[in-house]
């Protein structure tokens, strides 16, 4: 029987363009997977919110929401990405649209949509892309459906980067909520 980090390991190996790193991204992948697994059997507590983003390939529409929901959140949520059929790199019309707003995707990578993931989020969002993944009770699910910016223009990615960020602010703002100030507000 193979170790678990090995079928990763080879997921990984698979879609990599660039090899040279793939000892450490699968030493990161296999962590980040691990801590899911622990959080959906109930093995450890989130502290805080978290959120997937699923898309095909994970190179585009996926890597942008969570690129900017990581700034959005400020560490107050736990933000993953994955696709059912990763493709080998990211898009570099989404790299250079992400880098104009100061977002570095260079060490970002297209990773496999795992059952531990899904099973470990609180919100699961899927890109539009017609991606499917695993239905559990007590998840909040939501379809944005976005054009994927696989192929086109930056000037294209740039729009599409925008729509996704308004969704972003918004749904940053609807899991970061603080019920406390309605009350306060509620008594003022």
């Amino acid at each position: 029987m193979k170790p678990a980090g090995g079928c990763r390991s080879t997921a990984l190996a698979r879609t990599a363009k660039i090899t040279t790193h793939l000892p450490a991204t699968t030493e990161h992948f296999a962590n980040d997977r691990l801590t899911a697994l622990a959080k959906s059997k109930g093995a450890v507590a989130a502290e805080v919110p978290e959120v997937l983003f699923v898309c095909v390939q994970n190179a585009g529409r996926s890597q942008m929401a969570a690129a900017l929901l990581t700034v959005e959140a400020k560490g107050r949520i736990h933000v993953r990405s994955a696709g059912s059929l990763p493709a080998a790199e990211l898009d570099p019309a989404v790299v250079a649209a992400m880098s104009e707003m100061g977002l570095d995707l260079t060490r970002a990578y297209p990773k496999p949509l795992t059952d531990d993931v899904v099973r470990a989020s609180d919100v699961v969002i899927t890109m539009g892309c017609g991606d499917s993944c695993p239905i559990y009770p007590g998840k909040r699910y939501e379809d944005w459906e976005l054009t994927d910016p696989a192929g086109l223009p930056v000037a294209a990615v740039r729009i599409i980067r925008d729509e996704i960020h308004g969704r972003i602010k918004a749904l940053a703002a609807s899991l970061l909520h603080d019920p406390s100030s309605d009350k306060e507000e509620a008594n003022a």
